[in-house]
Order: structure tokens, then C-alpha cells, then sequence
């Protein structure tokens, strides 16, 4: 089976699924298939896949489908995550209110850090990173936070692959001072960034550690030094540790 055919298969295996979740009574194949318009005997052929899998049941008389126990299993930890995006995202706003600036929620990938969630302020002059933008590790405060979080071994790895490419006349630009500004945030247990990854923002960010202690993401806000220099990302820092600690509550 090609890639295409794959995703074509998992496509229509998800419309079955959303076609008997959205019914207010068990369904028949035929019935599914109105909403679908598969062959005959494709149709049958995944609705007994999605009955192996056990993500359908059979009714009493064996002929329609309803949702399985795993269906709703699924069902109920997206609406649990969802619930949880909806209070992060409310302490994201919090933050932003606190600080009067743009606050975001960043997790790191396997190539930088990604934002994941977050609250643009309400100033016209801002410095727009839109959800879904990567940024590097050695220039961002949320990528220096993740960083210091690191064991020696792997944080020495890490580094030693990064490509460290100069966005600004303040980037960090060699695997020696990127060891050095780590373990002084190692220290500190706070990340700036000094125009690093773009002239005229800094930024501060702290981690969100995991019910375990883990880094699991960095709580930042960042802004134009217009308005913000060190000093005055520093007067936030209370407000940034307390809802990392809040929001490290939601990961439990």
C-alpha cells in the first residue's frame, strides 16, 4: 500500500468514527455510508477493522455499530486536554495582563523551540511570533531555558549540533559562551534574551517542569526595548515563576 493510500484509508477510518460518534443511535454500514460514499464492500470491510480494533461494538442484534469503550476513552482525553489548553491559556492571559506584554507557552522540538500557546498584548507596536513558529535554542530565552535543564552529557551533545547562526550583533555564536550563559541561568534559574534572536526585543522566560521536576516547556514574555529593558523584565519575574508553578499544577 502507497503513502497515499494510507492516508486515504485513515482518513475514511476517521470519517466511520465521526459518522457513529455523531449519531443519536447505532448505525448500520449502509447507514455510515450515506455520509460517506464508499464501495460496498470497502465500507464493511474497515467497519469490521474498527469492531477487531475494538473502537466500534456491535448492538444487541449484532447488525449496527456504536462507539466502543476505546472510542470514548479517546473522546474523553481530548475533552480532558482541551479543558486544560482552555485554563493554560487563561493563565497565559493573566501573565499578559501583568506584564502589559506578549506571554507564550514554547516547547522544545527536535530542531528549536516551538510556540505552542499565546496572549498578544494589546500595544500596536508588538513583535508578532505566531503559534506554530520554531526558534533556535542558543538564542531565545525559552531555548537557553531548556538548555540549562539538560544533564551535562546531553546538553554538551545538543550543542555541539547547533548551527549557530548569527540573527543579531547580541547572538551567541560559539559552543563556549553558550556553555557559559547556560550555567549562569542554571544558576539564576532565569533566561534572557538580549536582542538575540531579533534587535529591539528581549524576552524572559522560566521553566514549567512536570509533576516530576522534568522541563516540559518555558513560560516567556517578550516585547520591544521601547518599552522593556533587563530591569523591567526582572520586576516580572515573581509573577512568571508562580504561573509556571500553577501551570505546572495542570501537567500533574
Amino acid at each position: 500500500m502507497s503513502n497515499e493510500e494510507r492516508v486515504a484509508t485513515n482518513l475514511r477510518t476517521l470519517l466511520i468514527l465521526e459518522a457513529v460518534a455523531q449519531a443519536d443511535a447505532p448505525l448500520s454500514p449502509t447507514e455510515i455510508n450515506r455520509e460517506i460514499g464508499l464501495p460496498k464492500q470497502s465500507i464493511h470491510r474497515l467497519c469490521q477493522t474498527l469492531v477487531d480494533e475494538g473502537f466500534l461494538i456491535r448492538d444487541v442484534r449484532g447488525k449496527k455499530l456504536q462507539p466502543a469503550p476505546r472510542t470514548l476513552k479517546i473522546a474523553q482525553g481530548l475533552f480532558a486536554s482541551r479543558q486544560i489548553n482552555i485554563a493554560r491559556h487563561q493563565i497565559l492571559m493573566n501573565v499578559s495582563a501583568a506584564t502589559k506584554e506578549t506571554v507564550n507557552f514554547v516547547v522544545p522540538e527536535l530542531d528549536g523551540m516551538t510556540y505552542l500557546d499565546r496572549v498578544e498584548t494589546d500595544w500596536i507596536f508588538r513583535i508578532e511570533l505566531p503559534i506554530g513558529s520554531r526558534v533556535p535554542f542558543h538564542c531565545t530565552a525559552s531555548g537557553k531555558c531548556y538548555l540549562a535543564s539538560l544533564d551535562d552529557k546531553t546538553r554538551a551533545l545538543l550543542i555541539n549540533t547547533i548551527q549557530f547562526e548569527q540573527r543579531t550583533p547580541n547572538t551567541i555564536t560559539t559552543p563556549e559562551q553558550l556553555h557559559e550563559e547556560v550555567e549562569q541561568i542554571r544558576s539564576r534559574g532565569y533566561a534572557i534574551d538580549n536582542e538575540e534572536l531579533f534587535r529591539g526585543m528581549i524576552a524572559l522566560a522560566v521553566p514549567v517542569p512536570d509533576a516530576d521536576g522534568r522541563f516540559s516547556a518555558a513560560l516567556a514574555f517578550h516585547g520591544p526595548t521601547q518599552r522593556l529593558n533587563r530591569d523591567k523584565l526582572i520586576e516580572h519575574l515573581d509573577t512568571l515563576r508562580q504561573n509556571a508553578a500553577t501551570l505546572t499544577t495542570l501537567l500533574d
